[in-house]
């Protein structure tokens, strides 16, 4: 254990009581808009949810700096700002529950038309009656097999889907799906997909992966659910694709993002849009202080801190 405290900034008090009971700990409340009069003390730093904040604008002075954490899963815009020898970690499984509720609501909505549906309530008509399409029997084909593909797919199994998952690299499969294809097999499955549901990391090689080719090789009246990050997408070739009525989309993020009033995507037929909430509910709060528990755990110990994504492997040992 470190014989002078472990010195740890939180963006807001509940995150502080999440730490109680630790020895060896000192904690203090930054929301990291303004500079704090310790920050030459901080060795782990965790930034607010959804912040626009830049690293470069908050690093400076942080001259003990060893380990940020983010509260998001998604972390290329901080790579390139990350400071030599400070150690950057993402919250994978923070957001796993709440990301694939939300991948599974947008389906249903937009397969069970409920936009239609609350548009007729506004007006107050009760729409006669018609067949409308059921999940039941699809094939859904999951994209980026990680944790959150997982949770998604174990979502979408009871509802008698047929599951297809797609990694960067084929492996064995689980109890969900016997076997995980590649991503370079991606282009011959498509056209035997139903749903696609998109959850790959923003990468160079996953930025407009799904363009106009692999729409293309979905089939007549297939959705497109992206709840991954906005550029993963071609938004002009989805709403091409869209607009004439071939594809639907139901999309938690979208490249630009914010989505400007007057883009086309808010006016496109099938297409339904939340803003980008996939993980912001209340399951994730007790979550993410529970990962900041872990790792604040870890380096009082010595030892490795989870989730690094960019930076030192592992918490020297101090």
């Amino acid at each position: 254990m470190s014989a002078t405290p472990l010195v740890v900034s939180v963006p807001e008090p509940e995150y502080a009581e999440a730490l109680d009971g630790l020895d060896g700990l000192d904690v203090v409340v930054w929301d990291m808009e303004r500079p704090h009069p310790r920050g030459a003390e901080i060795r782990l730093a965790v930034l607010p949810y959804m912040t626009s904040l830049r690293l470069a604008d908050v690093v400076p002075g942080l001259d003990s700096l060893e380990v940020v954490q983010l509260q998001s899963a998604g972390y290329e815009q901080f790579v390139d700002e990350l400071p030599e020898g400070v150690t950057l970690c993402n919250a994978a499984g923070v957001h796993d529950a709440s990301t694939a509720e939300l991948a599974l609501t947008l389906t249903l909505a937009s397969i069970r038309d409920l936009p239609e549906f609350i548009a007729s309530q506004a007006r107050s008509r009760w729409e006669p009656l018609r067949l409308r399409t059921s999940l039941a029997d699809k094939r859904v084909l999951v994209l980026g097999y990680g944790q959150i593909g997982r949770a998604i797919a174990r979502r979408f199994a009871p509802f008698e889907v047929t599951l297809t998952a797609v990694a960067s690299h084929a492996r064995e499969g689980d109890e969900l799906v016997p076997h995980v294809h590649g991503i370079d097999e991606l282009a011959e499955l498509l056209p035997d997909q139903d749903v696609v549901v998109v959850i790959v990391p923003l990468t160079d090689a996953t930025r407009g992966l799904v363009g106009a080719e692999m729409l293309g090789r979905m089939p007549d009246g297939a959705l497109l659910v992206n709840v991954a990050r906005g550029p993963v997408v071609d938004t002009d070739a989805l709403v091409a694709e869209c607009a004439s009525g071939r594809l639907r989309a139901a999309l938690d993020v979208t490249d630009p993002e914010p989505l400007p009033p007057d883009h086309p995507l808010w006016s496109t037929p099938g297409v339904v849009i939340t803003p980008h909430v996939g993980g912001a509910t209340d399951a994730m709060r007790p979550r993410a202080m529970a990962l900041v528990r872990r790792q604040v755990r870890a380096m009082l110990a010595g030892e490795s801190v989870d989730n690094v994504v960019a930076g030192p492997l592992s918490h020297p040992t101090r």
